[in-house]
């Protein structure tokens, strides 16, 4: 990507292609503390349905010196509202692919499996993730600040400090297990110890503190965080908050909690 078209995607509040989103990682491979580049990238995976999305969006959070700036971007107007369309004008283009689809799976599985009870399983999980939205682009408001951080929180990805200095020696000879080994025996010369609890101390209970939020900061998008990092408990209890919180779509709420149930149970078999 030359100089001319980078700008060009700087001032255009036009959705970004494919081919320009994967000339951004090349450019990105090159330039990786181009923080424009990066947000323009996560504007093309958001743009082209990208499963890469939200992994990409804690690898950007990583490279941004002011998180908080990016947050207003990803919920701006020129990030969102041409997603918005883009959606409404390919939903049964969309639906039409995906139904193609599961009938080609549904015909390649059964043609391979005698076994109807696995076959039924397999398809009615598919099912619930598809559903659940698993896999999926995760889309912030401005109201997600929460939900933005805990998202962020999965990889506990840091800002990038260019400067900082590392004990490891750099020699690109060294080996993951020779850093492995000096972590060992660093470990080993520090003698730590762990103290015994005070039994004079009162035992707190904090678990249930520690699964939900408050439930004022509860939104759909943090419920979708929670499948995404697998916290499927935390998901239900999400859920059923909104669902107190919304009536209106209790209904709606209700069939996510079953689907996410199936998956659960899937997991658990």
């Amino acid at each position: 990507m030359d100089a001319s078209s980078f700008k060009h995607l700087l001032s255009s509040h036009a959705p970004i292609s494919q081919n320009e989103t994967e000339e951004l990682s090349v450019l990105l491979q090159q330039y990786p503390y181009l923080q424009s580049a990066r947000a323009l990238q996560l504007k093309g995976f958001k743009t082209n349905f990208d499963t890469r999305y939200n992994q990409q969006l804690k690898i950007t959070a990583a490279y941004t010196t002011d998180r908080s700036v990016l947050f207003d971007y990803i919920t701006s107007n020129d990030f969102v509202v041409f997603v918005q369309k883009e959606i409404s004008s390919n939903k049964i283009i969309e639906i039409e692919k995906s139904t193609t689809s599961a009938n080609i799976l549904n015909d390649e599985i059964s043609s391979n499996i005698d076994d109807e009870e696995i076959f039924n399983n397999s398809v009615q999980i598919s099912t619930a993730e598809s559903q659940l939205e698993i896999g999926q682009p995760l889309t912030f408001e401005k109201n997600d600040t929460f939900s933005f951080n805990e998202w962020l929180q999965l990889a506990a990805l840091k800002p990038i400090d260019r400067n900082e200095k590392t004990d490891f020696p750099s020699n690109s000879t060294s080996t993951k297990k020779d850093i492995q080994s000096s972590l060992i025996d660093h470990f080993i010369s520090t003698n730590p110890k762990i103290k015994s609890p005070d039994k004079n101390n009162p035992v707190l209970d904090i678990a249930e503190k520690g699964v939900t939020p408050n439930e004022s900061l509860m939104t759909e998008t943090l419920a979708r965080i929670y499948l995404e990092q697998k916290k499927y408990e935390n998901a239900i209890k999400a859920y059923k908050i909104l669902s107190l919180k919304y009536p209106e779509k209790s209904g709606y709420f209700a069939d996510q909690i079953k689907a996410i149930k199936k998956i659960q149970n899937n997991n658990l078999s």
